[in-house]
Order: structure tokens, then sequence, then C-alpha cells
């Protein structure tokens, strides 16, 4: 086994591969760019080495050869499956903790691996060429041929639609991966996305460990995963793990792997061949927890040239495992990527957590918006659900939004519960009734801002903020208050309403609302209040007025997000209809099209390709005709 592993990688996963490294006694060397100079894992390691670029692969192994790495563990994303890394570390004499580069370039390539699947006997569906697609029977899919995490993909419901569809996404593959190839593919309108777990070593042994459920999606990047799925059967299961394993002895692949199948959301029966991921997936934890295996140190030993020493019928799966991934994301603005430090952080007690993040950590828009997984294990589905609800409900996060709350509404969802899910569910279910109304948000908000006030205060009555007079008695106070952006509220409480909140340790706090006892987060940072409630979080700011966000009424566009200008369509004084592009950001690798909100022509524009931009600043403003 190796001395020293370096990890090729950040966040969370960097801190994940760093647990199994301290627990084998092997040293973890990190690398971190200037923007991830305090992150955790640089602490966390043994030893960590400053680089300018995650997909700088000479000062990667420059790294290695520097603090004499024996190997290298590329985690996910960034260049995880990078056949020109695992060259690099050949010549270096550093081992790849992965496939052999003809296998991850094989795999990586999605048409040669269908073609692939294809011998191997495995169903796939039909892909067109652009002339072909013109004339064939839609919805389609547009996939970037290299990369993944839904980045790249465009569905098309119509012809007229396929060419910006291909530009579209030839540009953000491009940026993405490097390679903006793309190639087109029939789309089941209702489809689940199942994937089988595969491990191979390099003297022909495979296994496979079941298949995880990854249907609940949005923009085709998963939110939600669970092992195993509700809707397979022993039998499919056994022939699913028959078709990965038999496209991976096809490939030629070595080390830990996946096989993403998509299946008819009826008949998950009616399956093809979607990808091979050829590296640790995102969700890899829910197949540790109901196999009992560390596939880290699975991936470690099978890099050093050991066997398995496991065979087939040695996998057994136990129970059910669920894993939520929590985003800097806004589910109630489209999922746009958010940013922010965090001010206040708190992990579920009876979960596995795998995060990236601690109290003053700076989240922002140039990486990836996973902030931490939550992933939990039970005797059977129903006692998993209701674990993983009790860990969200028992995460904080403050300082920046995220999806934690949105993550237990849709947990809630009849047909999340049941089983009935589809990678199109996220969209067709209605917005979630809010936990609370914003009136009681910002009445929180106040009583615990004068609850904070008076922590450390004397028993001086004039030395109180919240105002008392004479004979003993609280004044009453008045608030303006704007939730998460939204109109004024104003919140009158009077003196003996801060009766209702009780300090119950740092930060944390039980209020009285309708009746009802509630447990609350509170804290301060940059003249906002933030509070959290079972996992739910807004940020409130006391205000004089709140400006509109978005396309105001008089044609103004604003930035809903943080990010960069990517494109720019119009220039002052063209002519414009609603809804042609005006601007396109980029935040996260992702694509947004800002609009034209009306019929008119482009009066100002505030930004051009390049600039950075932050939430609510002005782009472009269209003016009607006089």
């Amino acid at each position: 086994m190796f001395e020293t592993v370096l990890i090729a990688n950040r966040g969370e996963i960097a801190r994940r591969v760093i647990r199994t490294l301290d627990r084998l006694g092997i040293e973890a060397i990190a690398v971190y760019t200037p923007a991830d100079r305090d992150s955790p894992h640089v602490r966390e390691a043994g030893q960590a080495v400053a680089i300018n670029s995650y997909l700088e692969i000479d000062q990667i192994i420059e790294a290695c050869v520097r603090t004499g790495a024996r190997a290298l563990h590329p985690g996910y994303g960034f260049l995880s499956e990078s056949p020109a890394l695992a060259r690099a570390c050949t010549r270096a004499g550093v081992t790849f903790v992965g496939p052999p580069p003809e296998a991850s370039e094989l795999m990586g390539d999605k048409l040669r691996a269908k073609q692939t699947a294809q011998t191997a006997g495995v169903p796939v569906l039909p892909s067109f060429t652009v002339d072909e697609a013109r004339g064939a029977a839609y919805p389609l899919l547009v996939k970037a041929t290299a990369g993944g995490g839904g980045r790249g993909m465009r569905e098309v419901t119509r012809p007229e639609d396929l060419d910006g569809a291909l530009e579209s996404a030839r540009r953000e593959a491009g940026a993405g991966f490097g390679d903006d190839r793309v190639f087109i593919e029939r789309l089941l309108p209702r489809a689940r996305h199942l994937e089988v777990q595969v491990i191979a070593d390099q003297h022909g042994n495979i296994v496979h460990l079941g298949e995880r459920e990854c249907s609940l999606q949005r923009r085709h990047q998963k939110l939600i995963e669970e092992s195993p799925s509700p809707a397979v059967s022993p039998e499919l299961r056994a022939q699913l793990g028959r078709e990965a394993v038999a496209l991976a002895r096809a490939g030629g692949y070595v080390n830990a792997g996946t096989v993403e199948f998509i299946a008819d959301a009826g008949d998950p029966g009616e399956h093809y061949f979607l990808e091979c991921n050829a590296r640790l997936q995102v969700e890899h934890p829910v197949t540790e927890l109901v196999c009992g295996l560390d596939l880290v140190a699975l991936q470690l030993k099978i890099a050093a040239g050991q066997e398995l020493g496991l065979a087939q019928e040695d996998v057994r799966l136990r129970g059910h495992a669920i894993e939520a991934r929590i985003n800097a994301e806004d589910a109630a603005r489209a999922f746009l990527p958010a940013a922010g430090r965090v001010i206040a952080y708190r992990r579920a007690a009876h979960a596995r957590v795998d995060d990236a993040i601690e109290l003053g950590s700076a989240i922002s828009t140039d990486y990836d918006s996973l902030v931490a997984k939550v992933i939990v294990h039970g005797d059977d589905r129903d006692a998993a659900l209701a674990r993983l609800d009790r860990a969200l409900a028992d995460t904080v996060v403050l300082g920046v939004t995220t999806t934690t709350g949105f993550l237990r509404s849709l947990l809630a969802a009849e047909a999340v519960r049941s089983g009935r899910l589809d990678t199109g569910l996220i969209d067709r279910l209605p917005a979630p009734d809010p936990l609370l109304d914003e009136p009681e948000v910002a009445r929180a908000a106040a009583l615990m801002t004068l609850a904070a006030r008076d922590q450390g205060r004397t028993d001086d009555p004039f030395a109180r903020l919240d105002g008392w007079r004479l004979g003993g008695r609280r004044a009453g106070s008045w608030w303006r208050l704007a939730v998460a952006g939204g109109e004024p509220i104003e919140v009158a409480l009077s003196g003996d309403e801060l009766d209702a909140v009780t300090h119950t340790g740092p930060e944390s706090y039980t209020i009285a609302t309708g009746g009802e006892r509630r447990p609350w987060v509170g804290a301060h940072a940059d003249g906002m209040i933030w509070v959290g409630c079972e996992g739910h979080a807004w940020p409130v700011r006391a205000v004089s007025a709140v400006a509109a966000r978005g396309a105001a009424s008089d044609g103004e566009l604003r930035a809903p997000m943080p990010g960069q200008v990517l494109v720019v369509s119009a220039q002052v004084g063209d002519r414009v209809r609603a809804g042609d592009p005006v601007v396109v950001l980029e935040s996260m690798k992702m694509e947004l099209v800002m609009s034209a909100p009306l019929d008119g022509s482009i009066a100002e524009l505030s930004v051009a390709v390049g600039d950075r931009v932050s939430v609510d600043q002005p782009l472009a403003r269209v003016e009607a005709p006089r």
C-alpha cells in the first residue's frame, strides 16, 4: 500500500478521501488554489501545495514530485476522467487511482462508449446526425460527448429549436470540459435514472454493488439518490448488474466506475445504456452504507495491484440508504447559484455528512454549488426517508441560500414517498408551501435580534436596547423588515412579547409562533440577520424601501445571480421583442439567458462580455415604443 497519496481535488470529496487515508495510516497531500487557501481540506491534509488551477496537469504532477506522493486520487469532476492526467502520472512514476487511460478515454467519449455497450449486448438509445435529427420524432436530447454532471445537455421539443440548443450545448461543453463536441439522441419523456456501481481489479475480477436510483434531478443534475431503487426487482437488479459488468469487461475497465442507465418510468425493464462514469461518483456513500464497504479503500487496494478479494456472491445489500445534496442555490428562483459567507453552520447529529464548509467559509460561484451531502441508512425505505427528513431539519446553514428547506419539501411529496419517480418530477411538482409565512419570519427575526441584544447586558433597565419603562415594564418596538428581498413588512412588538423567545444556546432560540413553539437559529452579518427554522433559512434586512427584483415593469433587466457575462446579444438602439435574448450569464458553469421583458428597443446596456456581476446588478433596459 502507498505511504503518501495526493488528492487532485477540493471540497467535500477531498475531505472524504482524507478520512479514509487517515484511517489507513496514509499521509494525505492536498492541493489548493488561492480561492481555497483557507478551506478545510487544506488544513486537514498532512501537506498542502498551492496551484493555480485544479485543471493544470503540470502543476499537479509537480506537486506529486515535490512532496514525494506515490499515488494520486482524482476525486470526481475536474481531471478525474482525464486520460492525459493518468498518462502524466505514469510518466512521473505516480500511480493513478482510477482506470487505465485507454479505458477512461473510451468511456469518456459517450459515442464510443455507446458503441462498446452495443457490442457487449447492452441496449442503447438511437443517435442522430444533425440532418437526421431535423426529420426525427421529438423530443430529442443534445448531449456533450465529453464530461458529465448535466452540463452541455439541452432538451429539444421542436425542430426549430435544434440549432440554438446545439450552439448553447457546444458553448457550455467547451467551457466545462475543454471539448465542445456534442451528439443527439432520443429522449424518453418519462424516464428513471438508474446506475450500477462496478469495481474491477487488475486481475480480471469484476463485481457490481447493486443499483442507485438517481431520478430526482433538476437541470439533469441529481438532488437525491438512494439505494436500492424502489422500482427495481431482484431479477432486474441481477440483469442490470450483468450488463454493467459486461460493459466494464468489454471496455477493459479497472477500479471503481458507474454504468448509468435510462429506463422507462412505468416499466424500468425497458432500459438503455446512458454513459459510464470512469471515476468515483458523488453519490457513492449510499452504496457504501448498504454494502458495508469503503469504496475509496477498495480503489487504493486495486491501484496498489492487489486483488479485489470480493466475489459477487459476497455482496449483500442491507437496508436502505438515501443521500440529499445541499447546494448553494435558490430553489425559489429556478435553482440559481447563490454566494456568501457561512455565518452559522450545524451538521445533523445522526447522519453521515460529507461537507465542504465550516463556519466562516466563503462560498463563491467559482466552483460547483455542492456544499454538503447528508446521508442516512435505515432498515427500509420508509425509515430512511424519515431519518433523512429529520437530519435535514437539524441542518443549519446561514449566510448563503441553500436547498436544504426545498429538499425537506421534496421528501414530503406523495410521489417521492411512494417511489413514483422520474427525471422530470421536480419540474412538475407545484411550488411547495412555505414552512412559515413572511410575517412570522420577520417577527422571529425581530425577537431574536432583541434577545441577542439582551445577552451579556446588565440588569440596569436603561442599558437595554429594547426599551424599558419606569415600573419595570418593557416598551414596545416597531420594525420594518424585508424577508428574502421581498416587500417591506411592518412588525410591531409589545413589551411583553419578548417572553415568547427563549435563548437555548449559541445562536439558538425557541419562539412561540401561533401557539406553537419552534426551534430557531439566528446570526447577524453585514447589516442583515439570517434566521433558520427546521432546515429552512431566510435573510432578513431592515429597510426603508425595497427595490423591485428582476425585470422591472419599465423593462429593466437585473442579474438574478452572481456570475460573469458570457454573451451580449444586442446593442443600444437595437429593436427587440419580448423573449429575445439580450445577455447570457454564466455561473458555476451554468448558463442563464436574460431575455427582453417587453417589445421595444435597447435603451441602456450596462455590461460587456467578461464583466463580473452581482445579484440585482443592472444589465440592460428595454424601452417600449412611444
